[in-house]
């Protein structure tokens, strides 16, 4: 069987960085290189100057001011990004902590800072935490945001692929389609975030034996990527090698090598 890349979207939910402040101080500066430089993958740079920034917030705010507890975040992701994770996960605890002092235990800050956690929870196999700061993100987001936004969807996405590694294919189904259907109301049918949603239930029906209904949800998604993002988009190339590999699974393997 081949390797099949891309089945799940990104499981990181949504932005880790805050928008940075209008004053270009140096701290300003440095986030803004460190997102930057994230977005085009530059991770180990970008961890040099997100150690300096870490450094400055400290000195300037103190040690439990809430841009500190943003900068240990913004860290925290680009050691998880390189796999870093016992150094990744105190820091995102202690951003935790600041962020439930400092802006209150509801505030949507908290939630990415949850997301992200459980996010390193379940790359290291803890996964009863995981669905754990998954359920509080997805509590948080609904209270402050409401329940159709799609931060809601997203992390809502992220708690149904946990649950389908776990075989817990009910529950997963409902929170895809739930993710679905807020991309759907906030994007339209087109966006680029419905053809992921599709993607994500249709590995979902693939991993439970509807293949039927997984084929049909594989080639929407696939139409949909293509016309919003252009043929040549690596997200593409996930849908091209998913629907190939549900065909190989199949034995319709002349239908599966053009794929």
């Amino acid at each position: 069987m081949v390797l099949r890349i891309g089945f799940l979207f990104a499981v990181l939910a949504f932005s880790i960085f805050a928008p940075v402040e209008a004053q270009q101080d140096e701290l300003t500066s440095l986030n803004q290189r460190v997102v930057r430089l994230y977005g085009q993958g530059k991770y180990i740079t970008a961890i040099k100057l997100a150690e300096r920034s870490l450094k400055l917030a400290e000195s300037r705010f103190g040690p439990q001011h809430p841009k500190v507890g943003e900068t240990l975040s913004n860290l925290a992701a680009l050691y998880s990004a390189v796999r870093r994770y016992p150094q990744a996960e105190p820091l995102y605890k202690r951003s935790l902590a600041i962020r439930e002092n400092k802006l209150g235990p509801n505030h949507p800050s908290v939630a990415t800072t949850l997301n992200n956690l459980a996010s390193l929870y379940e790359s290291t196999g803890r996964y009863s935490k995981a669905a754990m700061h998954y359920r509080r993100t997805i509590a948080i987001l609904e209270r402050t945001l409401g329940i159709d936004h799609p931060r809601v969807g997203v992390t809502s996405s992220n708690l149904a692929g946990l649950y389908r590694r776990g075989a817990r294919y009910a529950e997963a189904e409902l929170l895809y389609k739930r993710s679905l259907a807020i991309s759907r109301k906030a994007f339209g049918d087109d966006h680029a975030s419905v053809g992921d949603a599709l993607n994500n239930l249709a590995l979902l029906y693939h991993t439970s034996g509807r293949n039927s209904d997984s084929e049909s949800l594989y080639k929407r998604s696939l139409a949909i990527r293509e016309k919003a993002l252009g043929p040549g988009h690596k997200s593409v190339g996930q849908s091209l090698n998913n629907l190939a590999g549900l065909y190989e699974d199949q034995g319709r393997y002349v239908e599966a090598e053009p794929l």
